[in-house]
């Protein structure tokens, strides 16, 4: 199974566009082999540099549910397909990479389950969605994205964004 984006290259620079310092959209999706037995997709988009968090780990997008044919997502999609879950911060949809200091790399995880999961929406988090995933995977695949904003020199200790940088 893969996962890709015309927007970025796996471990490449996710552009501003997809980020809080852009229109705060996701970026196209395209997933390729998906297991013919499976029932259903999950998607999941961490930042695995968040040293702040306990785990390291901030959540920025689950879907949960997504049919199985489903070829991808589209750029900027209202409603993407599949369930919502809430997010670290607890939105109910996409949030785009925001690092408060530094390079950080986001995840984007897609995995082939052989059933639907039957989870409470207002319930469920990221903890919640692997427990329930347990025992149901049959593949997953990976697209990492790399951002970091620029701050100006004053502007850096209250983390104020005055522009941002695409790191290549």
């Amino acid at each position: 199974m893969k996962i890709t984006s015309e927007a970025f290259e796996d471990h490449g620079s996710i552009p501003a566009e997809y980020t809080c310092d852009g229109r705060r959209v996701n970026p196209p999706l395209s997933f390729e082999d998906v297991p013919r037995d499976a029932q259903s997709l999950v998607l999941i988009m961490d930042d695995i540099d968040a040293s702040h968090m306990p785990d390291s780990i901030w959540n920025h997008w689950l879907l949960w549910n997504i049919a199985p044919e489903t070829k991808g997502i589209a750029a900027a999609v209202g409603t993407p397909p599949g369930v919502n879950g809430h997010s670290t911060g607890g939105e109910l949809e996409y949030q785009g990479p925001c690092p408060p200091e530094g390079e950080h790399r986001y995840v984007f995880r897609l995995f082939a389950l052989d059933r639907e999961l039957h989870l409470d929406v207002e319930a469920t988090r990221r903890p919640s969605l692997l427990k329930a995933m347990e025992g149901c995977i049959l593949a997953r695949a990976e697209l990492t994205g790399r951002y970091a904003r620029t701050l100006a020199r004053g502007d850096a200790e209250n983390g104020v964004p005055v522009e941002t940088q695409e790191l290549v």
